[in-house]
């Protein structure tokens, strides 16, 4: 199965839940491939590996290797990872010019569904060909959502452009959920916008709340997930609880 954790707004937390729901899939003895198409490359160093460490996620793009080809030991056990690289920003630019640009990263996939269980793919914070490219690889989509009034108009305009490409490049990519992240449960502003995610979306929003903690913070600087750095802390004990929920939907 392979998900994309987009949503094309900035902080919300796609690569801290990529790296994270991927070390808690591996804990429940899956096997586990996470890609960066970030050129932040913020999933890359939080799994502790070097920027530009080849191949990367641009060399998958530009038809140079395939995905599985690329996967190397991320660190934790059952976890694997195809790096991101600063290139990626000259894709967005170079894509466009190839044949089929959306369709690259599925041509390029090779043979990760007999290798992995579960593949999430982290997705740059943008509606641009990187993630439209993800989107069409994929088989399911997770849609963080920081737990501010702002993230609301956001996720309305990514579920548009979702609904775009499975009408237009795949009809089998479904919605696996929508994901409130960095909530903290003191403040009425969470709360709110929590209860007004739950009224609108309803059964899409995963019962399963990722708290705002300093353990899931920190964890990146030690380049392993929150899963490893803290394993009792409420962010691990969360993501634990997410890779259960999104298992048991399917």
């Amino acid at each position: 199965m392979i998900y994309s954790v987009a949503n094309q707004k900035g902080g919300v937390g796609k690569t801290t839940t990529a790296v994270n729901l991927g070390a808690g899939f591996a804990q429940l003895g899956r096997k586990v491939l996470v890609v960066d198409l970030d050129q932040q490359c913020n999933a890359t160093v939080a799994f502790g590996l070097e920027k530009q460490d080849s191949p990367t996620t641009y060399e998958v793009l530009s038809g140079e290797v395939t995905l599985s080809e690329a996967a190397k030991p991320a660190g934790p056990d059952n976890v694997w990872m195809v790096p991101a690289s600063r290139d990626l920003a000259g894709a967005v630019v170079e894509l466009p010019r190839l044949e089929r640009p959306n369709f690259r990263l599925r041509e390029q996939l090779g043979s990760i569904d007999e290798e992995f269980d579960v593949v999430l793919i982290d997705c740059p914070p943008a509606l641009g060909p990187i993630t439209v490219n993800a989107l069409v690889a994929s088989d399911r989509v997770i849609v963080p959502v920081q737990a501010e009034y702002l993230a609301l108009e956001g996720l309305v305009e990514f579920l548009d452009t979702l609904s775009t490409v499975r009408r237009e490049m795949n009809p089998t990519l479904e919605l696996a959920g929508v994901l409130v992240t960095m909530h903290d449960e003191r403040t009425r502003l969470a709360q709110d916008v929590e209860r007004e995610l739950r009224d609108h979306f309803s059964e899409t929003v995963f019962r399963t709340v990722i708290p705002r903690t300093v353990r899931v913070a920190e964890a990146p600087s030690y380049g392993i997930p929150v899963t490893d750095y803290s394993p009792s802390s409420r962010g691990s004990q969360a993501y634990l609880a997410l890779a259960d929920e999104v298992t048991a939907r399917g």
